[in-house]
Parts: C-alpha cells; structure tokens; sequence
C-alpha cells in the first residue's frame, strides 16, 4: 500500500474545510499525489524492509578489476541486514559486515553501492547462474527520521492480527501516518473517539461558540492539539490544566450544542490499522510501549500537501479553470505549485533508476 507523506488532519487545517464527507476526497488525493512523488523522484521516503536481487556480474566494476567487487544499487539503502551471494543457489553464501562497505560513507545514508573490502577474500560471485545472483536484504528508503508519538494504551497486547488500537495522545497521530512500534510498522486509515474512564464535564455547557472553558471532575489526561466529542459536538483543544480544558467550538463541521453537567468526554485516541507494512511483521506489543512515526523530509511534505490541496480545490470546482464561488471565486495558476515541485526534484529526485 501507498505511504503517505502528510495527513488528512494536515490537509483539512490548511483547506479549511471539516466534516466527514470531505475525508474520502481528500484521502484518496493524498494516496495519489504520494505515489507520484514516488514515481517522479524515483525513490520513497517511508523506510522499507524488503530483498532485492541483482544479477551478476555488476558491469562496469568488474570490469575494471580482477573480481567484482562492487554492486551498484537501483534504491536507496540504509542499513544492511544479509547480503548473499550465488543467492539462487542451494546454499548461498552470505557475506560478513566486516567485509564490505556501504558508499558514499561521508555522504549517507542513504547509500547508493555496496563495495567488497578488498583486503578480504569475500567477493561477488555467480554461482549456478547470473540471474538473480546478488540479494540485499535491508533498511530501503531515502531516510529513517522519526519523532515520538505517546505509547500503545491497549489494542495490541492479546493479537499480532488487531485492526484497532489506542494511543496515550490522539494528537500526535492522524489518518495517514507510519507508526513504528518495536520493529513493526502500522498505517493508520481512520481514528475515532471513546469516552475516558471517569471523564465527565462539571457544570452544563451552552449551545455558544464563545463558551470555550471546560470543567472537568477529576484529572482527564488529555493533552494540547487533542480533539475530542461532549455529544456530538467535536472540540479541538487548545490548551489544558488539570482540571480546566479550553476549547474550539463546533470543530470538524460539527454543530454547536449545550450540554448537560456529567456529560462523558470522548477522545480521538482510537486508530482503525494496516498492520505490518513496507515488508515489517505484524505481531503483539505490550501496553506502554513507545510509538514513533515515520516522518518524510519537510520539503516532500511540504510538496505533497501542496499537490493535494490544489486537486481538493480542483476537485471541489469540478476541475474548473475557477476555484471557488461568488466573491471568494479565483482563477487556478498553480505558479506557485510549479516552484515547489522544481524546487523537490533538484533536491530529491533520483538520477540513477536501475543498476548498472
């Protein structure tokens, strides 16, 4: 499946627009404009775990010395977990970590070759055939960067087949994310709200936008950038204390509403999963267990979040040469876009595509 290099929280807050009906809209345009990162830079962002197989010899290095000595690789590699060579053999042979190298070693990772120590007596070998000779089982991706997001609550402790979990802060996850617990990765394709374990309002809330302080009885856990549901009115939290929540009204297209004294607080904490993906195996992970999510350069980002406003925009005018209606109605350029997208591939985009 797609990685997803922003979010659809992201997308929402930069369109300003809210409500479920957007969300399969914007869902699908950031799964599209992801896959064509991917294809125009000709490498991913989101780690992999995956073998990939080459054929010997490696052309050109062979050629220039007595064995071959060096695999030019098609992806970017950052770390090495087996490489073998006569792969397509009975037996393989599996070269030891001391002797080869990952190059350019002042520049990567990522890495774009492997090259034999020639001090050692390992080499590139063929063995019953060329085909498929060469595999390099390991970490592919142009980066591995990560940021902490909470600990696992519950969900994932009795089943490695679990499609439901939740999360110690709803605000460091959104539909779209890579979640890295232990070794293995987990999409998130929606996130819902279930009431806290004794976490009620104190005192009624009015139906008024201006109402923005929340009493609660007793500490309630719930951090800044959370959202949460009273009813079915969704609030964005602001900022909080121990006991006092202050909130956006009326958030995600919801209505405005009062609300009684002891009315349950839900939080957006609980995530609908893809479990073990990019080549990762899906399996049990206690309670508490750290979480972190796989972050993309800004500028990739950046440029997928800006591809993919500009087709919710399209997509909303009916991929009219307008955007908008009435007095707010303006002409589609994308002159801006255009700049974003040259300035990513002179950053990013890929040269070699396959190996030689």
């Amino acid at each position: 499946m797609a990685n997803w290099y922003t979010t659809r929280e992201a997308v929402k807050t930069a369109a300003r627009v809210n409500g479920v009906g957007v969300n399969a809209i914007i869902d699908n345009a950031i799964k599209g404009r992801s896959l064509e990162i991917d294809q125009v830079m000709r490498r991913f962002f989101i780690p992999r775990t995956e073998t990939r197989y080459y054929e010997w010899p490696p052309r050109l290095a062979f050629a220039r010395r007595s064995r071959a000595t060096v695999l030019n690789l098609d992806q970017d590699l950052i770390s090495i977990t087996t490489i073998q060579t006569q792969a397509q053999d009975s037996s393989p042979t599996t070269i030891s970590s001391s002797d080869y190298f990952l190059e350019p070693n002042n520049q990567g990772p990522p890495y774009d070759r492997v090259e034999i120590n020639t001090s050692s007596t390992a080499a590139l070998a063929a063995g019953d055939t060329s085909q498929r000779s060469l595999s390099v089982l390991g970490l592919w991706g142009y980066s591995n960067d990560t940021r902490a997001a909470g600990t696992v609550v519950s969900g994932l402790a009795g089943s490695s087949s679990a499609t439901s979990m939740v999360v110690s802060d709803g605000s460091l996850v959104d539909v779209g994310s890579t979640l890295i617990i232990d070794s293995e990765q987990i999409f998130v394709t929606e996130r819902s709200a279930a009431a806290l374990d004794s976490v009620l309002i104190d005192g009624a809330l009015a139906a008024s936008l201006s109402e923005v302080s929340i009493t609660v009885d007793s500490g309630h856990g719930i951090g800044d950038g959370e959202t949460i549901m009273v009813d079915s009115e969704k609030m964005s939290v602001t900022s909080s204390t121990a006991t006092v929540l202050t909130v956006t009204r009326a958030h995600d297209g919801t209505v405005v509403a009062a609300h009684g004294d002891d009315t349950a607080i839900q939080v957006f904490r609980t995530l609908t999963i893809v479990r073990g993906v990019n080549g990762t195996t899906a399996a049990t992970h206690a309670n508490s267990t750290a979480i972190t999510v796989s972050v993309p350069p800004a500028n990739i980002s950046e440029l997928c979040l800006a591809e993919t406003l500009a087709m919710v925009a399209q997509h909303t005018s009916s991929w009219g040469r307008n955007v908008g209606t009435g007095e707010g109605s303006r002409e589609f350029l994308g002159r801006n876009l255009s700049a974003l997208r040259e300035n990513a591939r002179g950053l990013y985009q890929r040269y070699r595509s396959a190996a030689i």
